[in-house]
């Protein structure tokens, strides 16, 4: 996809027709936190262990690199306030209430927060306490997203997760003690010895929380991960499809029956409507996911973010020291540009769009397109509502197979 720059350090030169509409586009801010206490066997995300890293780079020298960052990203984009944060990792709870609250600082010290704007931070159960919310409450944030994954021990062992299999609950519970409208909690379905028994204790336990929000997600066996050599060698069957299909179909009955309803195909939100606007607590899906899925502007700083403004998309180096390096010898981070084209924004758009409970607008799509899209519901995948291509339960099955037929 467009142009990707290779060897020498790239240098981010966003051209104008990148630049124009910035702030009137939803414009984002993410904020990686590089840092776990340990590896989850299961995870290939861009996280470094204190063993892993020694003396190389330290949450002290990732903030202040991060602060250098934001800077730069405000000079270059004319510091649109933030509509959507979402601080992620890693786990930014390891940074304490304390720490987090300066991370927000920083973002609003460059680029300010619009009037309403959502700050969600993601929190390991572990490390978190009623005064850590309130610490996050009174800094300003807005949404809580708490890695669950399972109330099973014999599940979460197999996941290498190091929180007791009540505290994820206890945590939602202190969050919403602390004012927190919006809190989220993570699934994982699908791990190898897991029984509908221990999903439905799961959900048991998610409903139970009283959260307004919950994303679930298939086990997927990453190439490196500690998961994939217990696979590869035997020790642990691979997921099997046909178990994820019904785990899926088993999760979003039970959250439809208790109000929460899918606006994203492995996303749940409490909702007065079919979109997901809440009445009572404000539209309870996660606006700064929605800008991924729409094709907004966001910056993501942090070793290893990812950022897209006006169609181009560049991503930082992943090691925390060489990250730090940079920022202090003047440089930004970044390890990769491209330049989306017309093509590559046309198949994005229609990848995202069509996984959401919103749709797809058949505008969006040429005519043999269109011929495709009128096959699939045809083939009872999807329906027509309001001008736009829905997924149907079994369409959400297959989504990526709608996809590609649509795009072939």
């Amino acid at each position: 996809m467009g142009s990707l720059i290779d060897g020498a350090q790239p240098r981010l030169e966003l051209p104008a027709s990148a630049l124009d509409g910035v702030g009137t586009r939803p414009f984002g801010i993410y904020v990686h936190v590089p840092f776990c206490a340990t590896r989850c066997g299961y995870c290939d995300f861009n996280t470094y262990t204190a063993g892993e890293l020694g003396t190389s780079a330290s949450p002290q020298s990732w903030l202040e690199a991060l602060k250098r960052e934001l800077g730069r990203a405000a000079e270059i984009t004319g510091a649109p306030p933030a509509d959507t944060v979402f601080i992620g990792g890693g786990t930014p709870s390891l940074l304490g209430g304390d720490g987090l609250a300066e991370v927000l600082g920083a973002v609003r010290g460059s680029f300010g927060l619009a009037v309403g704007a959502e700050v969600t931070t993601e929190s390991n159960p572990e490390s978190t306490s009623p005064e850590f919310f309130s610490t996050l409450r009174d800094a300003g944030y807005t949404r809580i997203s708490l890695g669950m994954q399972s109330a099973a021990p014999h599940v979460l062992k197999i996941l290498d997760r190091t929180h007791t299999p009540g505290r994820a609950v206890a945590a939602a519970q202190e969050a919403r003690g602390a004012g927190f409208d919006h809190v989220n909690l993570d699934l994982i379905y699908g791990t190898p010895g897991e029984t509908d028994a221990d999903l439905d204790a799961s959900l048991d336990a998610v409903l139970g929380a009283g959260v307004d929000h919950v994303s679930a997600y298939a086990l997927i066996v990453e190439d490196g991960t500690a998961l994939a050599r217990k696979v590869r060698r035997g020790e642990l069957p691979a997921p099997d499809d046909d178990v994820l299909a019904s785990r899926y179909e088993r999760i979003d009955a039970r959250l439809a029956d208790a109000g929460l309803h899918w606006y994203e195909v492995s996303n749940w939100a409490s909702a007065d409507d079919a979109h997901g606007a809440s009445a009572a607590t404000g539209d309870s899906r996660c606006r700064h996911n929605l800008g991924y899925w729409d094709g907004g502007d966001w910056w993501g700083a942090g070793p290893g973010a990812h950022s897209h403004v006006g169609g181009v998309r560049w991503w930082n180096v992943k090691h925390p020291a060489r990250y730090a390096e940079q920022l202090t010898a003047g440089d930004l981070p970044v390890g990769g540009i491209e330049t989306l084209s017309s093509e590559d924004i046309h198949v994005e758009r229609v990848m995202l769009t069509v996984r959401l409970r919103a749709g797809l607008p058949l505008e969006d799509l040429r005519e043999h397109e269109r011929a495709a899209a009128e096959r699939v519901v045809a083939d009872g995948l999807a329906v027509v509502e309001n001008d736009h291509l829905v997924l149907t339960d079994r369409g959400r099955l297959l989504a990526d197979a709608v996809v590609r037929d649509i795009l072939a």
